[in-house]
């Protein structure tokens, strides 16, 4: 099986060693950038670029449960804002995208 995917604004990875399956959807541009982390199912990320269009995955993805959240732009007005919304699943999608890049 595939450990990873990804379209133009989200990546999502499967981490065959704890069987989880995990997604992000990060935009950047000249406002800032944000960033948010899902949890998702074997059956999401199975679909997970069957669309011919991006927002659709997305759409997707957002479907999971977000475990991690970062918005830093110019119209946020106590500067950057981070929420850890599941530490436990936040740490275990660090772990598999570092075991991916490391391959």
């Amino acid at each position: 099986m595939k450990t990873k995917k990804s379209g133009n604004d989200w990546t999502a990875y499967y981490d065959p060693e704890t069987g989880r399956y995990f997604a992000e959807i990060m935009y950047t541009s000249r406002e800032g950038r944000e960033q948010y982390d899902y949890e998702i199912t074997q059956e999401i990320y199975s679909r997970l670029g069957t669309f011919g269009d991006d927002a659709e995955n997305e759409g997707l993805i957002r479907t999971g449960s977000m475990i991690y959240s970062f918005a830093n732009t110019m119209y946020g007005t106590l500067g950057p804002e981070r929420t850890v919304w599941d530490q436990e699943a936040s740490e275990a999608m660090n772990s598999a995208v570092q075991k991916k890049r490391k391959r």
